[in-house]
């Protein structure tokens, strides 16, 4: 009889026709728990306000250090696990007004994507132990497909904490410009997979060639982390023109929900702080804007039926002699309805009926509550949205001063399509209005690094105007200019450049997400087939498998 010791053996060849290394057991239970809590807090602190763009590669070989080799339960479950430590304090921006039990909900929601991914790595680990090249590309390809499925489900899905949104300052940013954030994503998680196919082997029983193997995947980690300094980015076609654009960011009387009782004293806010701005330009202090960005709900009286705040905003544009993009809540078109909006409204004339774009993806359970029936009997809370927001159908591409900008209002900013699909039917630049009184400065400034990738990926300069900050400009090579402070009356005016043409990452479209997608699930077909191989039973059981000692 031959004793196999499970723990030092495998019998399949690696890519070079050799045996390869021991692949070892799973880490203890224990250190699985606390790779799982630091992997999630490590993820945390990459993005904003943290901004350690560095440690979302780290979190991503925490977690596949975690599960990998475990039963696929115990890889949901670290998973999960790790999602609570990334989302719970990330979204705790969700609680401020609301109280706890909607953060509560949506944070486990989108633990469970992690718990998925979990799942996932665990279920993959015989076959990246087989083809070790294989490991960064399976754990990219498994975290873009958590985000895809995340981003979608359900009701539209909620992208937020994708890893493309941690790396504003970071290189791999400029990989948008090719295939947008899922390629941002996989170029992060391919560093991770890279770190922990370096790390995760005995190497000292592989003698030196096991070494020389590992410091090249830490050198593939670095090459993959540089990349992106080889890819040019700018403004595309920017012989377009340029447009000198005024944010205005009124701020609000008092933080809170409260404040759409207040809603006349915000438009006047951001009225008054308009025809200051136009004291300024009469003086020659400020520079004439050929358009004025004001952020959503900057009126939320709906100024084309209520005559008072449609006068008032025409005083507004009449002063500073340009027009005025207004984010608007109008009433209808049924009864119980409204409409989340940005209005043109033009000197002398008022609003331009032909320029208006309605919000594309409204928020479910903030700005409308699907299955209310049922919802109500979770939380009467959500009686507190009483009409609900309808969805607008046509991208946001505005023409305001001569400028065909892309709007997108609020958390749109966070979904590839809605942004993309003004680029695509003409936009030179971005605009994103915004309400962040109901938040705190870690959701505006979390909200702002998805402005600075979409400007990347796009090629277009862009901008964000918020209620209350941050309101800021972003260039086309992803840096931040003109930010405001946080809780504070602000106006900030630039000169931009437009954009005409159109980078790789807007022809392509979706297809680099849809390719890795199709990756994903040839991997795990692979490590199915893979795993029907190794278990015992069916005839074709390879002998030492050292995770069926695992299993059984």
């Amino acid at each position: 009889m031959t004793v196999v010791d499970t723990a030092e053996t495998t019998v399949a060849a690696d890519g070079a026709g050799q045996p390869p290394e021991p692949a070892g057991k799973p880490v203890p239970l224990g250190l699985g728990l606390l790779a799982a809590v630091l992997a999630g807090l490590v993820l945390l602190v990459s993005f904003p306000p943290y901004g350690l763009w560095w440690a979302a590669p780290v979190g991503v070989a925490l977690l596949t250090v975690a599960v990998h080799r475990r039963r696929m339960r115990a890889g949901f479950g670290l998973g999960a696990i790790a999602g609570l430590a990334l989302f719970l304090p990330m979204l705790s921006w969700t609680n401020l007004y609301t109280g706890q039990l909607p953060w509560l909900l949506l944070s486990g929601l989108q633990a469970c994507y992690l718990g998925l991914l979990g799942l996932a790595v665990a279920a993959t680990s015989r076959l990246v132990d087989r083809v070790r090249w294989s490991w960064p590309l399976v754990t990219g390809v498994l975290w873009v497909a958590q985000e895809a499925l995340r981003d979608r489900t359900p009701f539209g899905g909620f992208p937020w904490g994708r890893l493309a949104f941690s790396q504003g300052d970071s290189p791999v940013l400029r990989l948008a410009t090719l295939g947008g954030a899922p390629l941002v994503t996989f170029g992060v998680a391919v560093v991770g997979g890279l770190l922990v196919a370096a790390l995760w082997r005995p190497w000292r029983s592989a003698g030196t060639g096991g070494w020389v193997r590992a410091a090249g995947f830490v050198a593939g980690a670095v090459a993959v982390s540089v990349l992106g300094l080889l890819l040019p980015v700018g403004v595309a076609g920017a012989g377009a023109g340029t447009a000198t654009v005024a944010i205005v960011q009124g701020n609000v009387p008092r933080m809170g929900l409260d404040f759409n009782a207040q809603r006349q004293a915000v438009l006047e806010n951001h009225v008054t702080a308009t025809i200051d701005l136009a004291a300024q330009v009469a003086g020659g202090s400020a520079r004439q804007p050929d358009l004025v960005v004001w952020p959503e709900n900057a009126s939320d009286v709906d100024p084309v039926r209520n005559e008072e705040a449609g006068r008032r905003i025409s005083d507004a544009a009449d002063a500073i002699k340009a027009p005025i993009l207004v984010g608007a809540v109008l009433l209808g078109p049924g009864e119980g309805q409204v409409r989340n909006a940005g209005l043109v409204w033009l000197p002398k004339t008022g609003v331009d009926q032909s320029q208006m774009y309605v919000k594309r993806h409204p928020v479910p359970f903030a700005e409308y509550v699907p299955l209310r029936s049922i919802a109500r009997k979770v939380s009467k809370e959500v009686d507190r949205i009483r009409n609900d927001f309808v969805a607008g159908t046509e991208p946001g591409v505005l023409r305001v001063g001569g400028v065909p900008l892309g709007d997108v209002i609020c958390f749109e900013v966070a979904y590839d399509e809605v942004v993309r699909d003004t680029v695509t039917n003409g936009a030179q630049l971005l605009v994103v209005q915004t309400n962040n009184a109901t938040f705190n400065v870690a959701e505006a400034e979390q909200q702002l690094a998805m402005v600075r990738l979409r400007a990347v990926e796009h090629g277009r300069e862009a901008l964000m105007a918020s209620t209350v900050g941050v309101s800021g400009f972003v260039g086309a090579d992803g840096r931040v200019t003109g930010a405001t402070g946080f809780n504070t009356e602000a106006v900030v005016t630039r000169q931009m450049h437009l954009g005409d043409a159109r980078t790789v990452a807007t022809r392509v479209g979706l297809w680099p997400e849809m390719a890795l997608l199709a990756m994903a699930v040839a991997a795990l077909v692979a490590a199915a087939l893979v795993r029907r191989r190794s278990l015992p039973g069916d005839g074709t059981a390879t002998a030492g498998d050292p995770a069926d000692a695992e299993e059984r």
